[in-house]
């Protein structure tokens, strides 16, 4: 079924990343029959437009946190209006969501992690430190702290955890130190001043070779505001619970703190639980999951040059093979 004009759409530039591994790994759990899947990051709804195209029985329930991207992505999503369910949700709800929905369990899980193109390309929202903004980063701006909330009221200790923890960090320390010292002056408000204070703070011969020097730093604080990892490490078993024998969860992750939180879950779901030395294998002690990836894939040369986006891609896979 085509989309409703799709090029009057805010929406339509927008290239879903890794689209057709993602079509390829879903597809024989949604194929085939009616079938139920959930897309916890549904952003611009490019995945999911294409997921519900491919698989005509198919029922959608689309998660956001960000009421712009639900409305938008609605609108891209209006021919399919009578087969999806998009909620106002941080995926991590996801158990609650179903619940409400009446629906006890699902045949596939995306989740396609991190901040989207919409949040990106909104000058407004701060995320991005090439261009300047108030430092907002919220997911969702209507509630919640901002990056200038954590920058100036979080303590000396507490800020370098977080851009340590978050953003691997190598002088989380001394940037932490350097904002001190900057906010006994005046607050910071916009993320050029931020960028300037970091130029400041990293060594010059770190900011030769290591990349943009605000990088790691815009990323701890936007994991800190939206308290990403906590909500991943929440879906995870969640999503993995509610999807039946025979389901798939497809996860795409963007730095190593997403990616080894997905590769932990995973390679659990996979292990056996028979105690070792035994010579078979338990009765309800086998694997729960099957892993359809070898390790974590990423994009290729081509897809990046299409979607430099894709570029730092990390995507994990696993099928349902027995029930709980």
């Amino acid at each position: 079924m085509p989309e409703s004009d799709p090029e009057s759409l805010p929406a339509a530039q927008h290239v879903p990343v890794l689209l057709d591994r993602v079509l390829e790994l879903l597809g024989p759990a949604l194929s085939g029959g009616p079938a139920v899947v959930v897309d916890g990051t549904l952003g611009l709804g490019g995945h999911a437009a294409a997921l519900l195209a491919a698989h005509p029985e198919l029922t959608l329930i689309g998660l956001d946190r960000d009421p712009q991207a639900l409305e938008l992505a609605g609108r891209r999503l209006t021919a399919y209006s009578d087969r999806t369910h998009l909620v106002h949700a941080v995926y991590d709800e996801l158990p609650e969501v179903l619940e409400r929905l009446d629906i006890d369990q699902v045949h596939g899980v995306l989740l396609d992690l991190g901040v989207s193109s919409l949040q990106l390309d909104a000058v407004d929202r701060g995320f991005s430190y090439s261009r300047d903004a108030a430092l907002d980063m919220r997911m969702d701006p209507t509630t919640g702290p901002t990056a200038a909330d954590v920058v100036n009221g979080y303590s000396v200790d507490e800020l370098a955890r977080v851009l340590r923890d978050y953003g691997e960090e190598r002088f989380a320390k001394r940037i932490a130190v350097t904002v001190a010292r900057r906010r006994e002056r005046a607050p910071l408000r916009t993320s050029e001043e931020l960028v300037q204070l970091l130029y400041e703070a990293v060594p010059a011969a770190s900011r030769r070779t290591g990349g943009h020097p605000a990088k790691r730093t815009f990323q701890a604080l936007r994991i800190e505001v939206n308290g990403e990892l906590d909500a991943l490490r929440d879906v995870l078993p969640a999503a993995m619970d509610a999807i039946a024998v025979g389901g798939r969860l497809v996860v795409l992750a963007y730095h190593s703190l997403e990616d080894r939180l997905v590769k932990r879950a995973l390679a659990e779901g996979a292990r056996s639980r028979t105690p070792p030395g035994l010579p078979v294998e338990l009765p309800g002690h086998g694997p729960r999951w099957r892993l359809l990836t070898r390790g974590a894939e990423q994009a290729d040369e081509a897809e990046i040059e299409r979607n430099p986006r894709a570029a730092s891609v990390r995507l994990r896979a696993g099928e349902r093979i027995a029930a709980a």
